[in-house]
């Protein structure tokens, strides 16, 4: 009697398995077309203002989505008779397979493969799973880590930029699309100074590195440099801005922004003139910044350059020319003379000035959508966020590829790096704040709960890494700026 070969006996059982399928759907279209005898029987005696005709097409087609629906799970059975053969085989080596992970054309591609390969994608499973829960112990423990201190209202309109001045005293500047810069004592939140020397949108504000100056950059197609003198008023007692109702994503609607008409801003003092305006734009200046040393600003502008003025005569030095579409940030380096700009058209650029006789240029690409901005780290560290939501870590030595790219769920804004600590914060378009370290790794995402965070886009952050109560501030769309204690040697003990 002839021995049946493997491949034979194989393709008998799938043939038979094929017919008691076939049988199966057999009997279920025939027990469907009684049921569907029964239900037209059972509807011909109601009432109804459909015509027979549609009543008719409409049980025709409820039929054949409940067959498809028939069919479905039958299959799903066989699937799972399979799972368990599988499950069986592997038994003496203490593995199993959840069925309802695996989909039928895996499930095949896995029976093809051997036990050990099974085995690591098991643990690959588990690893990822592990890695899950950590994340989300990771946001609970981030809260103590990461404290609102301090809400910052005055404007009128949302605050496209935050900064934080280098010299004594220390107060935080926000510019506003409202067309006014404010400056605000830090421990307080109380408005020091108004600007309201600009026709347009406020886009940017900086402050000079040795002295009590502002640069800030407009929609008017101007770049202002004004002087400001502050006196730091009491620190009064501040009530607890830490309390959390428990739910972490509240969605909030523009009632619940803050107003800006009766606010502390009103009777602070104003400045009206600026000393300097560097007019050479013709387009919206949408960033500035100064070079080290402060002699010289430099501009970026929606006309698709970037301008390097000496601030004493406001001659203008240099005009940056090359991007093919409108730029949208700039920075300095904060030891060098280096400039950053970053545009739309997916590229962001190096300027170097520190030859005067040669003035260089590198083109960065990696991004597929508009780099919203690039900043200066320690070192010879670039990093660059983008409206295709990542963020890029570059070396200046090697332009080709970043050395490190950060994955987000929303379009990146402004960031800003904690130099000392090397700590990238994220603000999103989703109201979110995220804190990185530059190997890509997340650290932290600041409290978003009801009542406390962001209601609207965040636009800007900026640390101050010397000052006790907030080391790091965020503005956004809904109009306030707010200042963060983050306990930096507890996020990274974290890590």
């Amino acid at each position: 009697m002839p021995i049946e070969s493997g491949s034979c006996a194989s393709a008998r059982q799938a043939k038979q398995k094929r017919k008691s399928h076939s049988l199966s759907i057999r009997r279920t279209n025939s027990s469907e077309q009684e049921r569907a005898g029964l239900q037209r029987d059972m509807l011909e005696g109601q009432d109804s203002k459909l015509p027979s005709s549609v009543r008719n097409t409409l049980l025709e087609l409820f039929g054949q989505i409940e067959r498809e629906f028939e069919n479905l799970y039958i299959e799903n059975l066989e699937l799972r008779r399979e799972i368990d053969t599988l499950n069986e085989r592997l038994a003496g080596e203490g593995q199993t397979i959840d069925g309802a992970e695996l989909s039928k054309g895996q499930l095949k591609t896995k029976a093809s493969h051997s036990t050990s390969q099974l085995s690591q994608k098991l643990k690959t499973t588990y690893k990822a799973s592990t890695s899950k829960i950590v994340s989300s112990f990771k946001t609970t423990t981030s809260r103590a880590i990461c404290q609102l201190v301090k809400e910052y209202v005055g404007h009128r309109d949302g605050i496209w930029d935050v900064s934080v001045a280098k010299t004594q005293p220390v107060v935080l500047g926000t510019a506003s699309a409202d067309h006014t810069a404010l400056l605000w004592s830090i421990e307080t939140g109380k408005c020091l100074v108004k600007y309201v020397g600009h026709v347009g949108s406020v886009n940017s504000i900086k402050f000079h590195p040795t002295e009590q100056v502002a640069l800030t950059a407009s929609g008017d197609q101007t770049a202002h440099i004004w002087r400001y003198i502050v006196q730091l008023p009491t620190p009064q007692p501040t009530a607890d801005c830490n309390q959390t109702s428990g739910e972490d994503e509240v969605e909030f609607s523009d009632k619940d922004e803050p107003e800006g008409d009766g606010d502390g801003s009103s009777d602070c003092p104003t400045v009206r003139a600026p000393l300097t305006s560097l007019k050479s734009h013709q387009g919206v200046v949408i960033a500035a910044d100064w070079l080290v040393g402060g002699k010289q600003a430099v501009t970026a502008s929606w006309d698709r350059t970037a301008n390097l003025y000496d601030v004493e005569t406001s001659e203008l030095v240099h005009s940056l020319t090359g991007h093919d579409q409108e730029l949208t940030h700039c920075c300095t380096h904060p030891t060098q003379r280096l400039v950053v700009t970053s545009s739309r058209d997916t590229t962001f650029r190096l300027w170097d000035f520190r030859d005067p006789s040669i003035h260089s240029v590198n083109v960065f690409q990696g991004h597929t959508d508009t780099v919203t901005s690039a900043v200066f780290t320690v070192g010879d560290n670039v990093v660059s966020g983008s409206d295709d939501r990542t963020v890029k870590v570059w070396d200046l030595k090697n332009m080709r590829s970043p050395i490190a790219t950060i994955r987000t769920d929303s379009a990146v804004n402004r960031i800003n790096v904690c130099v000392g600590q090397r700590i990238i914060a994220l603000p999103h378009d989703n109201r979110q704040v995220r804190l990185f370290d530059m190997s890509g790794v997340r650290l932290a995402r600041l409290p978003r709960s009801n009542r406390q965070g962001h209601r609207r886009m965040v636009c800007c952050s900026a640390w101050s890494e010397d000052h006790p109560i907030c080391n790091l501030f965020t503005c956004g769309f809904d109009r306030q700026a707010i200042g963060w204690n983050i306990n930096i040697p507890a996020l990274l003990q974290e890590k």
